[in-house]
């Protein structure tokens, strides 16, 4: 019983010891302190003739501002060669000067602004390395205050505000760097409000209602019950400028049931025998409307989902349109045409050309 007791106890011993040396981590995957990367640090610091020279500080002083004087009247410059020069039809010659001069004055109201800020940080401004450790930041009031100091310390390195040719001509060039820009997009606009400009349309009194593209003039008994047409002006097709006209004056020609439709007493007569006429521009955005449900009689606008009610002059059922389609009033002539009663009586497309 003891020899047998012995036995377990030197097998256990046993296999405590191979435990205990399996476990031991081989000195060949030891990390080696010695090898680990030492931080260069800082270069010394090496003062700039600016910063040893006070006559050299005040050269690279003009040569700032000279630069941003440069910025101002690059910039003015591509605005005035801009409105000098005419640019006439079919005459090249005109058209390479204005580009060649317009260019020329926007590149140097870039470049000079552009190479004087760099210039100025390059000599003028504070030149010492620094490393700031990243932390936490607390809205405390001592981190306000240290914001202040950070920001009077920046103006003081900087010499904005000491250095006040600098400073002025800097505030003048950013103030005529974006007039060109200003200038040529404010151009691409009509020249006159653009509220003034859709206030009015093509269309006129006595003017027939004609198919979209064709221009094929339609008959009141062309448009059969719960029919739609895409309709534009008579003499679309011939103006100069007939995509800007069509996109004022198109309209959907819709017919119901002279019952289902419920008109106001102030629009009695702008329809005829159901047929009615609106404004195919959404007062959302003025995407083109042109989903038709029959069996409802609401017209959809594809881009935002402005739902419109036929039967009640076109109200706003859903979506984020603000007002209902405006209405075109209509007739028929002699002949069974449709034609226009007048102008539309309210400004098409989107509410905000309202606000004139």
């Amino acid at each position: 019983m003891a020899q047998h007791d012995t036995g377990e106890k030197s097998a256990a011993a046993g296999s405590a010891v191979d435990r205990i040396e399996s476990s031991r981590v081989s000195p060949g995957t030891a990390v080696e302190l010695s090898d680990a990367f030492v931080n260069p640090g800082l270069p010394p610091h090496r003062p700039r003739v600016t910063d040893l020279n006070p006559k050299k500080a005040k050269q690279a002083e003009r040569r700032v501002y000279t630069l941003f004087y440069v910025s101002i009247i690059g910039s003015v410059a591509a605005v005035a060669a801009y409105a000098a020069i005419p640019l006439v039809p079919g005459d090249n010659a005109t058209l390479r000067l204005s580009t060649a001069l317009l260019g020329l004055g926007i590149a140097l109201g870039l470049l000079g602004i552009g190479i004087g800020a760099v210039y100025w940080a390059k000599t003028l401004m504070k030149a010492e390395e620094m490393v700031e450790m990243r932390h936490p930041t607390r809205g405390s009031d001592d981190t306000r205050e240290r914001a202040v100091e950070i920001f009077q310390l920046g103006n003081e390195e900087s010499g904005f505000g000491r250095r006040t040719l600098i400073r002025n001509s800097l505030i003048g060039a950013l103030i005529a760097t974006p007039i060109p820009a200003i200038v040529l997009f404010r151009d691409l606009g009509p020249a006159g409000s653009p509220a003034e400009a859709l206030m009015t349309t093509m269309w006129e009194t006595g003017m027939r209602l004609t198919q979209d593209p064709t221009g094929a003039a339609i008959r009141a008994s062309d448009v059969t019950l719960g029919s739609v047409f895409h309709v534009i002006p008579d003499g679309l097709l011939d103006k100069e400028h007939k995509l800007e006209e069509k996109a004022k004056a198109a309209v959907l020609l819709i017919r119901l049931k002279p019952e289902d439709i419920n008109e106001l007493p102030e629009r009695a007569g702008w329809s005829y025998d159901g047929i009615v006429a609106y404004s195919k521009i959404c007062t959302h955005v003025g995407c083109p409307v042109a989903l038709y449900e029959q069996q409802t009689h609401h017209l959809l606008c594809p881009c935002h989902q402005s739902t419109f009610d036929v039967t009640n002059h076109c109200e706003v059922i859903f979506g984020p349109a603000s007002r209902p389609l405006p209405q075109l009033p209509i007739s028929v002539d002699s002949d069974g045409y449709l034609i226009a009663q007048s102008d539309f009586l309210e400004p098409i497309g989107p509410s905000f050309w309202e606000r004139s």
